[in-house]
């Protein structure tokens, strides 16, 4: 028994007609009669009564319509949902962040991919950046957003969006007057930083740092951007962060941007080759999201 029995047998169920039938099915009524003839023969039982006049059900072909009509309907579910599957806009989406990157504009891309994609479930996962890159390996989830640079080969790297690092201080710093600041006007600073030995973003800094003529006092070290705001808004130093905390800014603490050439912030996607259909859909997404909305 194949499906096109069963889509011939329910035509002929709905039309009561022969040739009714075949010119919906858009084939000639001698290759119809024969396939019903087939499926009654392999079923062992008469499924329909005909005479010249009129088609009708006998009582195991009324059974059998039911039948036939909730296979069909699971074999077109079936074909829908693996053709959903296979574009990506059904299954999950695993994404791993840190809480900086979270502060900018991933929250409006996300919710533009699940206006888009509503029946793919979003996961998100907060983790420092080395601990994204393993939990990338291990398949513990689909993309992670960090800041550069990245030294894994075997991950694809991708850019996100654009972003500056700028200098976050008390309101009463005498620089905050300033409405740009110079790196190396902050070489006789206490700094508050990322851990340095956990972030490549923190090293890079500090790299930065170095090249405008200065080694930062690095008083303090914390895991996330957000809680060197805190240190600042304390009187504990200035912190080299990323323009998206301008919206994060607590009272006292005032943002200024860098003189340029300015160290970059840059959020890149990392991902693996061999991604899902749903991943390439949300990279998609994530594209045309920042042509439109840089």
């Amino acid at each position: 028994m194949e499906l096109r029995h069963l889509r011939y047998f329910i035509a002929v169920a709905e039309e009561l007609s022969f040739r009714a039938a075949a010119t919906r099915l858009g084939v000639s009524q001698p290759p119809l009669s024969t396939q019903i003839q087939d499926l009654e023969y392999e079923l062992k039982t008469q499924l329909f009564l005909r005479n010249k006049r009129r088609v009708e059900l006998t009582a195991a072909g009324l059974a059998f319509r039911d039948h036939a009509t909730a296979i069909l309907a699971q074999v077109d579910e079936a074909a829908e949902q693996t053709h959903a599957i296979g574009q990506g806009q059904i299954g999950t989406l695993d994404l791993a962040t840190t809480g900086s990157v979270l502060m900018g504009p991933l929250a409006g891309l996300i919710a533009r991919f699940r206006l888009h994609v509503p029946e793919v479930q979003v996961r998100i996962r907060e983790m420092p950046p080395l601990e994204q890159e393993a939990a990338l390996h291990a398949r513990k989830i689909d993309i992670s957003f960090l800041r550069g640079p990245v030294g894994d080969p075997d991950l694809v790297t991708e850019l996100a969006w654009e972003e500056k690092v700028g200098v976050a201080l008390q309101q009463s710093h005498p620089l905050a007057v300033n409405e740009r600041i110079e790196l190396s006007e902050l070489r006789n600073e206490q700094f508050v930083f990322l851990r340095v030995k956990n972030s490549r973003f923190a090293r890079y800094l500090k790299e930065c740092c170095i090249e405008a003529g200065f080694d930062p006092n690095i008083t303090q070290q914390v895991v996330e951007s957000y809680s060197l705001l805190s240190l600042v808004a304390a009187g504990l130093g200035v912190a080299l962060v990323p323009e998206a905390a301008k919206e994060m800014l607590r009272p006292g603490v005032v943002y200024r941007a860098l003189v340029e050439p300015a160290p970059i912030a840059d959020v890149i996607m990392l991902y693996r080759s061999d991604r899902s259909a749903v991943v390439n859909r949300f990279l998609d997404e994530t594209r045309a999201y920042f042509l439109v909305s840089p």
